[in-house]
């Protein structure tokens, strides 16, 4: 659904802390990405761990896909923007994304699966997020959830801002997820040339921008495209205002989250609160426990 709304106000906007280039590396069977989020910004982005950009005309980037691994103890949310590809998991969960559409999946105690390609040529590009759970919630049950782009709902501000709520709340539009201890705030922004978007956010919460087309102003700093910025938190900001150059449209992703402020301790697919943890994780996965 799309509505039309004039933009909220945002009055002691949040700055750029720092402009962030991401690491290309490959994963999974040589899937060629962008390791936007790396690990050493886990403390600083909490409770986010993870960003992945992909983007590629070439099959041979990605043909490969992610075969079968684990996972336990946090969120992933992968969103397709071009491409297709094919989730299956031990949980007996079985999706296929398609342009704009996302998949929310909760590891939990542990889920093995698989994002294979459907597609032997054309483009792929989309995004992968990993969102921490609370250490209360590391052992929950799996779970999973397709998205279709209709149920993703959008708004447009009068001043020229297409946005698309993935989770948490734009300008009353409530988002295809809700958490209510992490409380992520997923937003994909498309700005018209010279449309300025303001997003009121909680000054607790960790807060970053990726643009990936164009390039965006904030408070001064110019972030061009395949660059993240993260905000600058300060107990007197109540959200940030963005803006796209006079001549050329601009998209981005924003998005913010209440830090859990607990040990991170992450090895490979696996993110708990101690070693212990994570031995046992190890343990479970080699023993066929982990599904």
């Amino acid at each position: 659904m799309t509505a039309a709304l004039s933009s909220l106000t945002v009055a002691r906007p949040r700055r750029v802390e720092r402009v962030v280039t991401g690491q290309r590396t490959s994963d999974g069977a040589g899937v060629k990405l962008t390791r936007v989020l790396t690990h050493d910004l886990q403390r600083r982005l909490d409770p986010f761990l993870m960003l992945d950009a992909f983007g590629t005309d070439n099959p041979g980037d990605y043909i490969g896909g992610f075969p079968d691994h684990p996972h336990r103890g946090f969120e992933t949310v992968t969103y397709m923007l071009e491409g297709r590809m094919r989730h299956r998991d031990s949980a007996g969960h079985e999706g296929l994304l398609t342009p704009g559409a996302v998949q929310w999946m909760t590891a939990g105690r542990g889920v093995i699966h698989s994002e294979m390609p459907e597609q032997q040529e054309g483009r792929m590009e989309g995004f992968q997020l990993w969102l921490n759970l609370p250490g209360k919630d590391k052992m929950s049950p799996p779970w999973y959830r397709d998205i279709a782009p209709a149920e993703i709902p959008e708004l447009r501000t009068a001043e020229g801002g297409t946005v698309r709520v993935i989770a948490g709340e734009s300008h009353g539009v409530a988002g295809a997820v809700q958490r209510a201890v992490t409380e992520p705030l997923y937003l994909d922004l498309h700005l018209d040339p010279g449309a300025v978007f303001a997003q009121p956010l909680a000054a607790s919460h960790n807060a970053f921008v990726y643009v990936y087309r164009g390039a965006m102003r904030i408070e001064g700093t110019e972030v061009p495209a395949q660059r993240m910025a993260i905000l600058t938190n300060d107990a007197a900001s109540d959200g940030v205002i963005l803006s796209a150059t006079a001549d050329t449209p601009a998209r981005a992703l924003l998005i913010a989250g209440a830090p859990l402020a607990e040990p991170i301790v992450q090895h490979g697919p696996f993110v708990m609160n101690s070693n212990e943890e994570i031995f046992q994780a190890v343990e479970d996965f080699r023993a066929g426990r982990l599904a």
